[in-house]
Formats: C-alpha cells, sequence, structure tokens
C-alpha cells in the first residue's frame, strides 16, 4: 500500500518533503538498551532494511538493501537472525541459513509486488515460453524463486540476464524492472511478468517535470522500480544502496530520490552537508516493524520464518546461480 501524503498537509503532489532522523524518546532508548543486550545474550544478529523506520536503525547489525541483506545473511556466524523487513526478505535469510533460526517481528509485513503472482499462474505463463530462463527478482516468494534459474536483486539484475546462456528471459514479478533490464540487455528478448510496485510505480513524468522547476538543481535519483518514462529523465537510475555513493560522488548538493520515502532518512543521516527530497510514499508494510515487536520477537524467539524445505532447495539453486554469475556474494 503506498501512503500519499494529504493535499492539506505537503500540497498533495505538488511539494516536496524533506525528512529527517527524528531523536529518541527516553522510552525508546530504554528499548534499544534491552534490544543490544538481549541481542548479545542470544547471540543474534539484526539485519535492517533501508525502508524501516529511522529508530530501527538504531539496533542494526546491518542496513542495506535486498542484496546486502542477502550477503549479511548468508556471512553471519549469529545463532539468532531478526530479520527487519518483509517476509519475503525474511524467507531468503532462512533459505540461506538452513540451519539458523530466523524471527520476523512483524510476520504480517507482506510485499504488493510480490503478491502479484502466484505458482499456478506463473506455471501456465511459463508453459508459454518453454525455452526461456526464468529470472526472478528477490521481491518474490519463496515458491516463485524455486521455480527460476537464477534470482537477481535491482543492482544485478542486468548482470544475471546477460549472463544466462539463454536469449529468452521471463522476469518476474516486477514489469517495470524488467524494461529497465531490456534497455541494459537487448541483445536479449525479456518477457516480464505483469507485477510492479505501488511505491515506485504511481511517479509519471508530469509530476517529475513539476519538481524540475520546483528545484531546478536538483539531480534526479530513481530506483529501476520506476516506470521508463521516469527512468530516462533520471540523473542516477540506482539501487537503494548504491544511492549513497552516487549522492557522495555526484558534486550536486540537493537530489530528488525516487523510492519509498524511508530511504531519505539513511541519505540524510549518512551524506552530510547535502539536501534530499522525496515523494511522501510509504510502504506501510515495512513500517510495520517497531522497536517494541523487535524487543518481543527477541524475548519469546517468533516468529519464525520456516520454508518448506523443498521450496527452499529449489530457491536455495536459483540464489546459488546468482552468486556465482556475480563472482561471489557481492
Amino acid at each position: 500500500m503506498v501512503a500519499l501524503c494529504s493535499r492539506r498537509n505537503v500540497g498533495f503532489m505538488r511539494s516536496l518533503k524533506r525528512l529527517f532522523v527524528m531523536d529518541l524518546s527516553k522510552e525508546q532508548r530504554n528499548t534499544v538498551e534491552r534490544i543490544r543486550r538481549l541481542k548479545k545474550e542470544k547471540n543474534a544478529v539484526i539485519l535492517v532494511h533501508n525502508y524501516q523506520k529511522p529508530e530501527i536503525y538504531e539496533i542494526a547489525d546491518f542496513i542495506g538493501d535486498s542484496l546486502g541483506l542477502c550477503n549479511a545473511a548468508k556471512k553471519t556466524s549469529a545463532d539468532l537472525i531478526v530479520f527487519c523487513g518483509v517476509m519475503f526478505m525474511a524467507e531468503s535469510a532462512a533459505i540461506l541459513n538452513p540451519t539458523k533460526k530466523v524471527i520476523i517481528p512483524s510476520p504480517d509485513a507482506g510485499c504488493a509486488m510480490a503478491d502479484m503472482v502466484n505458482v499456478y499462474k506463473f506455471n501456465e505463463f511459463k508453459k508459454g515460453h518453454p525455452d526461456a530462463a526464468v529470472v526472478a527478482y528477490i521481491n518474490s516468494s519463496a515458491e516463485i524463486k524455486a521455480l527460476a534459474d537464477a534470482c537477481c536483486t535491482s543492482s544485478n539484475a542486468a548482470k544475471i540476464v546477460k549472463s544466462l546462456p539463454q536469449k529468452k528471459i521471463i522476469f518476474v514479478p516486477d514489469k517495470n524492472l524488467a524494461l529497465y533490464v531490456a534497455s541494459q540487455v537487448p541483445e536479449k528478448e525479456i518477457i516480464p511478468w505483469q507485477g510492479y510496485c505501488p511505491v515506485h510505480n504511481f511517479v509519471n513524468k508530469e509530476y517529475l517535470d513539476e519538481v524540475k522547476k520546483e528545484h531546478p538543481n536538483a539531480k534526479v535519483i530513481a530506483h529501476p522500480e520506476s516506470k521508463p518514462e521516469i527512468l530516462a529523465c533520471a540523473d542516477h537510475v540506482s539501487s537503494t544502496n548504491n544511492m549513497i555513493d552516487c549522492a557522495k560522488k555526484d558534486p550536486a548538493k540537493e537530489f530528488f530520490v525516487l523510492t519509498e520515502c524511508g530511504m531519505i532518512e539513511r541519505l540524510n543521516k549518512e551524506v552530510a552537508g547535502k539536501k534530499f527530497y522525496g515523494v511522501c510514499n510509504m510502504c506501510f508494510d515495512m513500517k510495520k516493524n517497531t522497536l517494541e515487536l523487535v524487543l518481543r520477537s527477541l524475548e519469546t524467539e517468533k516468529t519464525v520464518v520456516k520454508v518448506d524445505k523443498k521450496v527452499a532447495d529449489k530457491a536455495r539453486k536459483a540464489f546459488e546461480k546468482m552468486f556465482e554469475l556475480t563472482g561471489g556474494y557481492l
């Protein structure tokens, strides 16, 4: 679900909002300390996606995008993995760590795009393209990954597709990322599943043109889940983690960032001396994790993320193919 700021509060779709990391309250600081103590006692690691609430950053052992979190989950020596993200990400951690316990503080944190494809319909779709390889974006369920030849993230999707021997590639579930990959790998035929991320898909060129008039000196950084018309106008097309590098390396002092608004929080935190603006487009699922829920999950070691072994084994092969084609975990 996408939360659009109200017309009364920010001039709906006509003004930009700069977001800042808030100071923690006394109660929040106490909760953070309790979490840190429990984490040490239980040899736990807390993995946090970029789009989480800013107070969740305070307890993170690793903050990153889907690829970074995959790598951190694979490499950790912790006994217990606490995943502050959405369910498909926690499933990925469980798939990559079959001998470890993975818990998610908010088990109802889902993904609208991942829900746009199911196994039955996708199997029928595959039958229509028997000579095509399947690349599953990490923003998909374990069951869909189990049907893929390789997984990918937004940062390595083009490389994965280019590296596969097949000329035809079914790309699931994001049609916008599929079109971006097609523009980067024109020698391949990309067959997209018609899913999309509501957070990234709603911004159009008309709105972006208004942004440029309002902030003519701001460079545009867009996530590749955005519409093609947006990517064509962007100064940088980047996964969330790479947005930090873009902002640091580009001499510009102002940036308009087209992704979930939580990323603005992290950019303001990590890139000093520059201004970051974004649409107030919020993924409510990403914001379901709270400090209180993390504390409860550590105390009870629930909710445990479980993936059927047959599904997990097949999905792990798709992950391993991704790692193979990208030369390792990075």
